[in-house]
């Protein structure tokens, strides 16, 4: 399996560091963000990774040389003329997945401890019951968030909601609202080929707007590791709280 680490963003929260560095490049115990996730996929046999790059490219594409890729085959989306979000960002490399039917796609400045041959598994579980249809499998956790997916009782994904100014967005109707499952998403995800060939978006768009306009047509599942560590490691106290966590 294949996988890419989205690196491509601003990392606004991460200021001042990020004034002059990528956000994945933020240190955590002696190692780069990037290391670690780098490293995680390594762990799970993942070998060939795709790191888009956006905000100070260079220097990402320098340190990925100077370490030869920790041991990975990394392939470099440059997306130095302008940033494509996530959604977009994933389309910019559409030829690199052209011959998988599924791969790996995760933030950059999230550390979990989250078991990917269980997500796999779940993955593989959700393709055979979707019957060819499945377009992601979405890691999520039950933790307090400002924004959730909304998915139905037969954890199949309906909408959308930022819990801070009440806005709402929905790809299919809730029959009953008393069947929700509201989820904080995770960054990390399973996609399959029908990403792309269900898509009608084009340039810059979001991951989460893709799925949910994928969702009218295609089924998209969660996998709940609410059990295991997750840390968003985008603003400062979070790399201190990640020091603590991850000291290896």
């Amino acid at each position: 399996m294949r996988a890419m680490i989205l690196a491509a963003g601003l990392g606004t929260r991460l200021k001042p560091f990020t004034d002059h560095h990528p956000k994945a490049l933020a240190i955590v115990n002696g190692k780069t963000l990037l290391q670690r996730n780098v490293e995680y996929l390594l762990s799970y046999g993942i070998t060939d990774i795709i790191v888009n790059v956006h905000h100070f490219a260079d220097q990402i594409i320098e340190i990925v040389a100077q370490n030869k890729g920790w041991g990975a085959n990394i392939t470099i989306s440059d997306e130095t003329t302008e940033v494509l979000e996530t959604g977009g960002g994933m389309l910019f490399a559409k030829n690199y997945f052209a011959s998988e039917e599924r791969w790996l796609v995760m933030n950059a400045d999230i550390l979990t401890d989250l078991n990917l041959h269980s997500l796999i598994a779940a993955d593989e579980k959700f393709t055979l019951a979707a019957e060819g249809d499945l377009v992601a499998t979405l890691a999520v956790t039950n933790r307090t968030s400002s924004r959730n997916l909304i998915f139905n009782a037969a954890g199949t994904l309906c909408g959308w909601k930022n819990n801070n100014t009440g806005e709402e967005k929905w790809a299919l109707p809730l029959k009953d609202p008393s069947t929700a499952a509201p989820k904080a998403f995770s960054g990390i995800q399973i996609v399959h080929a029908n990403f792309f060939r269900g898509l009608a978006m084009q340039g810059k768009f979001s991951l989460i707007d893709a799925y949910l306009q994928l969702a009218t047509h295609y089924a998209i599942h969660y996998y709940d590791h609410s059990n295991g560590i997750l840390l968003d490691v985008g603003k400062p106290e979070s790399l201190e709280k990640a020091a603590g966590i991850f000291t290896l």
